[in-house]
């Protein structure tokens, strides 16, 4: 059985089903911190590009975050964290509320995008490998755990060092 995932830009509403379902997802309250923390941000923090994933009743599985960050002295987005609650996981609630920043971000005009998490799981949506573009971080990370997106095929990823939002303490 397929299920039909609604995808949206958060709401102030939605901002306690959000942090349940980071804290459902990672069993600690880190994320569901940092993603507080960077709501409260005004550098890092774009109206739009925080996305919840509902299930038919409207409920919040899924989260996907994108704020900003500068590869080098070049804007771009973070993507993280991104949740979905433990009993909706491997549905595609996750990809759908990716997809769906995703093209929020294009839409707005943004044009690049990292992310630092699984290296099996981010390709699918167009990631690859950072450091084959120059990308890199201030700390060491696994080479292919780093990754990175032009949302523009025509304007190539930029070289440089990733600066976080200052929640991410990077």
């Amino acid at each position: 059985m397929s299920t039909l995932w609604i995808t949206r830009a958060e709401t102030r509403a939605d901002i306690p089903a959000v942090r349940a379902t980071h804290l459902a997802a990672f069993g600690t309250a880190a994320e569901a911190d940092l993603v507080d923390a960077l709501r409260a941000d005004a550098d890092a923090w774009i109206d739009g590009l925080s996305v919840v994933a509902t299930d038919e009743g409207g409920d919040v599985v899924g989260h996907a975050l994108l704020t900003r960050c500068h590869i080098g002295d070049v804007p771009a987005l973070c993507l993280a964290p991104c949740a979905v609650r433990p009993e909706r996981q491997r549905g595609g609630a996750g990809s759908a509320a990716v997809r769906a920043a995703l093209r929020a971000a294009e839409g707005l005009g943004e044009r690049y995008v990292v992310v630092l998490g699984h290296p099996s799981y981010y390709p699918r949506f167009g990631f690859t490998r950072a450091s084959a573009h120059g990308i890199g971080l201030s700390i060491e990370v696994p080479d292919e755990a780093l990754m990175a997106l032009a949302l523009d095929a025509g304007r190539p990823l930029p070289a440089g060092t990733v600066r976080y939002a200052a929640p991410f303490g990077i």
